[in-house]
């Protein structure tokens, strides 16, 4: 069954943006460390970056492997979803997913779920890109194109899944369904909804990651204020119920004056995991990692 969407923008552009996060995130997390190629690490393959473009990186919530995606030699066609396994401080060759989740089109984005699920985007149904989930079984990956609640016609891109306390299912993308990418969320399954607060504007809001908790977002975007090309932002709420805070810029050394994209959370919230165009990447695109003190709070 299709439904509406609710076709509606930001009255205001948030032209300004908080300079330190709320209290939330203050009192559970320390500052981000300085980034390095997660390459550089101890214990990661040399082959982590390639020459390719490898990007989109995200960690799973089991035992911190690292998904990304790549258009690096050996993949099925296009942009490809490799893992790599955690191998000492960093990570070991990526593997290619191969097919189901992987076709002769572009896929990417990749955010495993627990559940032993993957939400990613493909091409290959539409040229644009819709929302699909797999799900690791006995039998290895089953995949599904989700409905017409989430996907459209325009671009869809970077799921971000998280549950709430109260059991709600959440997904969280981006989509240039109202002209711009902008950053939807849908309840249940339910019909996308634009997100309310600080992440959306009249520039691009792309490529959203949720914490596990669902109080803390980190995007990218092309808003005023960025070093340059597109930045990562972030922004916190107290309750999954609220809409989200001011957006956050993160400042040097994590944004620089090249191009900081597809930033993700570790699920316990003390890693940053982002694609980068800066100097000395080997290819287009290069998998950045930044760590931070978890200070207070429960873990989940």
């Amino acid at each position: 069954m299709a439904y509406d969407l609710r076709k509606w923008r930001m009255a205001i552009c948030l032209l300004g943006t908080a300079t330190i996060a709320t209290a939330v995130a203050a009192k559970e997390f320390g500052a981000w460390s300085a980034p390095v190629n997660a390459e550089t690490l101890a214990g990661s393959s040399s082959e982590l970056n390639t020459v390719s473009n490898d990007g989109c990186p995200i960690l799973s919530p089991y035992d911190d492997s690292l998904y990304i995606a790549s258009n690096r030699p050996g993949g099925l066609g296009g942009l490809d979803i490799w893992v790599a396994k955690r191998s000492g401080n960093g990570w070991g060759t990526p593997v290619n997913l191969g097919a189901p989740v992987n076709s002769a089109a572009d896929d990417f984005c990749p955010s495993p779920a627990r559940g032993n699920r993957l939400f990613f985007i493909s091409k290959r149904t539409e040229t644009n890109g819709d929302i699909y989930v797999g799900k690791h079984g006995p039998k290895g990956w089953e995949i599904a194109q989700l409905g017409p609640n989430l996907n459209s016609s325009a671009q869809e891109w970077s799921p971000s899944y998280f549950e709430t306390d109260s059991g709600n299912q959440v997904l969280y993308f981006s989509s240039t369904r109202n002209g711009n990418q902008d950053i939807f969320y849908s309840v249940n399954w339910g019909p996308a909804q634009l997100a309310a607060g600080g992440v959306n504007s009249s520039a691009d809001d792309a490529r959203p990651n949720v914490r596990h908790d669902g109080l803390e977002i980190v995007w990218d975007s092309t808003r005023f204020g960025t070093l340059g090309a597109t930045d990562i932002f972030t922004s916190t709420r107290s309750s999954t119920d609220d809409p989200w805070g001011p957006a956050v810029h993160l400042d040097a050394p994590i944004n620089s004056a090249a191009g900081e994209s597809r930033a993700s959370l570790s699920w316990d919230g003390t890693r940053l995991m982002f694609g980068s165009t800066r100097p000395g990447v080997e290819g287009s695109v290069d998998v950045f990692t930044a760590t931070r003190t978890k200070v207070t709070g429960p873990s989940k």
